[in-house]
């Protein structure tokens, strides 16, 4: 994937490379800008993808409790040191020209994709790291600053939420058209581009609402007006791309193109997730996770799924080793499938999102209640992963740890189990409500489950002033210190 982008971003760095050339000097054979339907292609495909794979294979997962490593297990004992921001950094840098030539070819309909990208990917890389490099970065070409200052995060979400807000009001009035074979996303669809705006902007006002204080205002101007603000209305809205299989590049990360198997059979699925899911009697449990592989000879877990705790000793001899422990399933190591896309968004989760607002009496949604709504993610769930006609005839919903009770931990545990591999969205909610309830593991090298991702190395050897400046604002650069929105 790696190599993938280093040619996209090398393709960027030549479409500018004649500037301030004689003409003699130019090559009439090669073109001097790239046409902004291909660069949105590659802006939302790379960032789809790269979002996807934290989700399965990077410190987010493990965080969010989904999997357990056996082998190589720094991650999930979170010994994670520096983490680099290259790759999002280099989708923000080529969205930059996508926003520059749109706005200067007067493209209303890119723009607005642009401002949608920029929100996603700053968004993002705050949610990780806390205060960042935002108003100044990006800006080597033009002015040649190559080591920008921080952004403080109660500065960066409100400007993200501008962009959002305007992307949706150009979406509405532009006449201009999205070339839907380019648009690897939406098909050209400019409503859906609008839902996933708007939608979006619900991710982070319900995020960042305890210290925003307009943060349910907003919300509630959403909810009022859906032909002005439209949002996301099944999973068919869904912000979501299919992988192809052909290539490890275009493979969903858990597949044989994209994994070798060694990583694949370390990969386990976590205590936390499997006997949540048991404890529900979950239709999700076989298509998600694989049965154990022996019948017996177990020596702490009996049941046919089984999850290895966090941080132990040896993960790989538990319950009597790696034939009583139990791996994803023959879909998750597919290379392709309905199921499995780069999902940015999903329908449930704004469901769970809206449901939490409406529990909190926070704001009011024509016709739906915070029970209806979480239900309503339930179902989105079950359907998307195709056992919702199951989980009716079983009565799924009726069960006592289901059944709708008002509580935060139980909303925020179904909405866990719906983002599944969706993102980083486990681990944010997580460390938003605190639950679902983790524990770091005997092992763990934090005594309590981290809250954000060191800063990258680079930065104290490249741009140590800045750096300095920032962690003197921000707080101590380690996993426990509190970004603006979680104080």
């Amino acid at each position: 994937m790696r190599n993938r982008l280093l040619f996209l971003f090398s393709v960027w760095i030549l479409s500018a490379c004649t500037d301030g050339f004689e003409d003699i000097n130019k090559n009439p054979n090669s073109p001097e800008t790239i046409n902004s339907d291909y660069l949105m292609s590659n802006v939302v495909l790379s960032s789809a993808y790269y979002y996807q794979t934290q989700a399965f294979t990077g410190r987010a997962a493990n965080a969010g409790r989904y999997i357990t490593l056996v082998r190589n297990t720094d991650y999930t004992n979170f010994n994670w040191g520096p983490v680099g921001w290259w790759d999002p950094y280099a989708y923000l840098t080529l969205n930059y020209t996508l926003y520059q030539q749109a706005k200067e070819k007067g493209e209303d309909q890119y723009l607005a994709v642009a401002k949608i990208m920029k929100a996603f990917n700053f968004g993002y890389l705050s949610d990780l790291y806390g205060d960042i490099p935002y108003s100044l970065a990006l800006q080597s070409k033009e002015s040649g600053l190559t080591r920008p200052a921080y952004d403080k995060q109660e500065a960066i979400f409100p400007a993200l939420l501008t962009e959002l807000k305007e992307a949706n009001e150009l979406l509405q009035t532009t006449t201009k058209t999205i070339v839907a074979t380019s648009d690897v996303l939406y098909a050209g669809n400019t409503l859906k581009w609008r839902k996933f705006a708007n939608s979006l902007r619900l991710r982070y006002l319900l995020r960042i609402s305890k210290n925003y204080p307009q943060a349910f205002t907003e919300m509630q101007e959403i909810l009022g007006d859906k032909t002005k603000y439209p949002i996301l209305e099944s999973n068919a809205d869904n912000p979501e791309i299919k992988y192809l299989g052909t290539l490890a590049a275009n493979s969903w990360p858990g597949g044989t193109l994209a994994m070798i198997d060694f990583d694949f059979t370390k990969t386990k699925a976590s205590k936390e997730l499997v006997d949540r899911l048991t404890a529900r009697n979950d239709p999700r449990l076989p298509v998600w996770v694989a049965p154990v592989t022996a019948a017996t000879g177990a020596t702490v877990d009996k049941n046919t799924y089984v999850g290895v705790p966090h941080a132990i000793a040896d993960p790989a001899s538990y319950n009597g080793g790696e034939t009583h422990i139990s791996t994803f399933s023959t879909l998750i190591r597919k290379n392709a499938d309905d199921k499995l896309k780069a999902s940015m968004l999903t329908y449930a989760e704004q469901c769970f999102i809206l449901a939490e607002a409406l529990q909190r009496k926070a704001v009011t949604f024509s016709g739906e209640t915070a029970e209806s709504l979480y239900y309503k993610g339930i179902d989105a769930s079950m359907d998307y992963w195709g056992v919702k006609a199951q989980a009716t005839t079983q009565g799924y919903a009726a069960q006592p740890l289901v059944k709708y009770d008002g509580t935060l931990e139980q909303l925020i545990t179904q909405k866990w189990l719906a983002n599944f591999f969706k993102g980083s969205e486990g681990w944010f909610d997580n460390r938003r409500t605190g639950y679902p309830v983790f524990q770091p593991g005997p092992l763990s090298l934090l005594s309590k489950m981290p809250q954000r991702f060191r800063y990258p190395d680079t930065e104290t050897a490249t741009n140590n002033e800045n750096y300095k400046k920032a962690v003197a604002a921000f707080g101590a650069d380690d996993e426990y210190t509190l970004m603006w929105y979680l104080k």
